[in-house]
């Protein structure tokens, strides 16, 4: 005897070898021996062979005209015996009854199954909605199968063009857009973001790592909606000074500008002056919201998206020729010693005699022009003070960062600027502690410095960047956090460190020139006033948002500095470069800030030289592929170098400030980074 059964969801056949009680040992056709209860039998049949059956059955399945079978169905439940005698005109032969039973099991939108052999007609409403499904599936796979030949083809489906960047950064993997991008990718043995640059979709991989950053953090563009332009109020004082900024030609958003004058008493009063947003913006108004929701102004080589409409900058920015709003802090300074004998901080309009760039002073303010008096330039006299000063403030961050028990900072640090014009890039390399970049960080410390002390002095918060030993004790790693209570920034070599120099393009300092305006105008109330409150826990949720935001806007930042990187290396058609080693196969180059790993590379130590040829790069995935051509032998200063970069390096991947050791304002210019030089003779950049 041969029996026809059902075993997990699936039908089989065999010849029966043995019955014991309820249950049957069959062999299969395949030899295989298995025992099947008597329940799950739906045939015995002597004839055919269990084989045959099984084939024959298929065929008849196969034959087998659904629609009339769901016709002759009925409403009913029913048995698949009494269906085939319905459907056949008589009672059905084993291999047509298991033909019938592989039709119905295999047309669940025509059957429902109700047991072991039983099924009902579906629902006619049912029945019509499921077929029209699969006929909608049928015809979608036909403009899927015709979208994947025009992108073989090398054409972009005009369907698929207005959801380049979904498709790219936020699939809808059930759509037939994105089957038929991953199934021609796959064909071609390419990736969909190739794929859309060979078709058009996007113009550049320049304009795919862009679109990728404004996907996820402006999805609904950088641009501003309309706003009022707000006003300082009236009746602000107008200061006694001529100031003066010093920044990179290509800065718009001018954050600070200094003074000096020299008083009767031979003592010298030095003026830092911020621009002053926070004197027409107000919390909760609709500026404040925009700027919140930003964070930060996002910098790129060659181009930024602004924290705050332009229109709102050009209004507050610090540009030469006007009396601009400022929040001014006074130093009065002893010239013998430069020590601070006091300090005012005070809201004002403040002239603005010149805006200086280091393109146009470099060449001519130097250490050995300061030194000797020799040469002409503007503010040649105050720019000479505050160089004396400069350098007195740098040494007592020194000897505190050394009290701290950190080594003496870098001096042999490189940074360099990034020009984008027309899609060509120059790059340019600057000396780290040049006497323009030192006095403007030496003060942007000091002036964040005295305000974080001036807030905790008056009780009231602030946002603070603290530098310290994290949880593990003292042998645990440096790391820089954030905080709303006074902190020392071991790292800078001050006991407290409020960012507040910068309103127009860091959040953060917007919020913080609130504080300090509250202290500045309300004394020993100003708890009382200030917007924001000790443990205010919307304080919180800005240090919070602010971190991850500038995180993501930095990272966006070094990989558009390493995509224009790589282009300057086309550019120039460079094919062999020199490079630095920093520890075992991580390489920078010499002339660009372009870090790179070589893998399998010989054993070279610290500081050496190399000489590479370079492979390829790729601009979409940012890579580079060189061959080690030759090593010379590091100098003891380059070895020393290289190991000052690899703990920098360290520093930053716990949260340290990648730039801020020893000119955290300079290093934010636009468009610059900061290395360290690891050879007295060559510079190197940084990532």
């Amino acid at each position: 005897m041969n029996v026809f059964f059902e075993e997990s969801g699936d039908f089989k056949v065999g010849a029966v070898l043995s019955q014991a009680g309820e249950a049957y040992q069959v062999e299969m056709p395949s030899g295989k021996r298995t025992k099947v209860k008597s329940r799950d039998v739906l045939l015995q049949f002597d004839k055919p062979s269990p084989a045959e059956l099984l084939e024959q059955a298929k065929a008849v399945a196969q034959e087998v005209d659904l629609e009339f079978l769901w016709e002759v169905a009925g409403e009913e439940e029913f048995g698949f015996a009494e269906l085939g005698a319905e459907y056949f005109g008589h009672a059905p032969l084993p291999f047509e009854a298991a033909g019938l039973v592989l039709a119905l099991h295999g047309s669940p939108i025509y059957f429902y199954k109700k047991g072991r052999g039983r099924y009902k007609a579906a629902p006619e409403q049912s029945l019509r909605a499921a077929l029209a499904g699969i006929e909608k599936k049928k015809q979608q796979a036909i403009v899927q199968a015709g979208y994947v030949e025009e992108l073989k083809a090398g054409t972009l489906p005009a369907a698929m063009q207005p959801l380049v960047q979904q498709l790219l950064f936020k699939p809808d993997k059930n759509g037939i857009e994105y089957k038929a991008l991953e199934t021609a990718a796959s064909e071609l043995q390419t990736t969909p973001q190739r794929l859309m640059l060979a078709t058009g979709g996007m113009a550049s991989a320049k304009e795919l790592h862009m679109s990728r950053f404004l996907f996820e953090h402006f999805p609904r563009g950088a641009g501003f909606p309309a706003v009022t332009v707000p006003a300082a109020p009236d009746g602000l004082p107008l200061a006694k000074v001529a100031a003066f900024s010093i920044d990179d030609v290509t800065t718009t958003e001018i954050d600070d500008a200094f003074s000096v004058e020299l008083l009767e008493d031979g003592l010298v009063r030095v003026g830092i002056h911020i621009a002053a947003p926070g004197l027409g913006i107000r919390p909760d108004d609709a500026l404040d919201k925009i700027a919140r929701a930003r964070m930060s102004t996002v910098y790129m080589p060659g181009d930024k998206i602004t924290m705050l409409p332009d229109e709102v900058v050009e209004a507050f920015t610090l540009a030469e020729g006007r009396d601009c709003p400022a929040l001014s802090l006074y130093a009065t300074l002893d010239p013998d010693s430069w020590s601070v004998l006091s300090t005012e901080t005070r809201a004002e309009r403040v002239p603005i005699k010149s805006n200086l760039r280091h393109n146009d002073l470099d060449d001519l303010v130097n250490e050995e022009t300061l030194a000797s008096g020799e040469g002409e330039y503007p503010h040649k006299a105050e720019l000479g003070l505050l160089w004396k000063w400069a350098l007195q403030l740098e040494a007592g961050r020194m000897k505190k960062r050394e009290a701290f028990g950190l080594k003496p900072e870098q001096a042999n640090r490189v940074d360099f600027n990034f020009y984008v014009e027309d899609d060509v890039v120059t790059i340019v390399r600057r000396k780290r502690g040049a006497p323009l970049d030192k006095i403007v960080a030496e003060l942007m410390i000091f002036a964040n410095s005295t305000w974080g002390k001036l807030l905790h002095d008056s009780g009231v918060p602030g946002i603070y960047r603290s530098q310290g030993p994290g949880a593990g004790g003292w042998n645990a790693k440096i790391q820089v956090r954030m905080v709303t209570h006074a902190a020392p920034h071991q790292g800078l070599g001050v006991d407290q460190y409020a960012w507040s120099t910068s309103p127009l393009r860091r959040y953060t300092d917007l919020v913080n020139q609130w504080q300090i305006l509250a202290c500045a105008e309300h004394g020993v109330t100003a708890p009382l006033v200030a917007p924001f409150k000790p443990r205010d826990a919307t304080l919180f949720a800005i240090v919070s948002s602010f971190d991850a935001a500038y995180a993501a806007y930095n990272d966006f930042q070094q990989n558009m500095e390493r995509y224009w990187c790589l282009r300057w290396l086309g550019q120039e058609n460079a094919r062999q470069v020199d490079a630095v080693v920093l520890k075992d196969e991580v390489l920078r180059l010499v002339e660009i800030p372009l870090v790179i790993r070589l893998p399998g590379m010989l054993s070279a130590p610290r500081g050496a030289q190399v000489r590479l040829d370079i492979v390829r790069w790729d601009e979409l995935d940012l890579s580079l592929e060189a061959r080690l051509l030759e090593v010379a032998e590091p100098t003891p200063e380059a070895a020393a170098a290289a190991l000052e970069l690899e703990e920098e390096e360290e520093a930053v991947a716990a949260g340290a400030d990648a730039g801020e050791a020893a000119a955290a304002e300079v290093a934010e210019a636009e468009g610059s980074v900061t290395v360290t030089d690891p050879a007295t003779q060559t510079d190197v950049p940084a990532a």
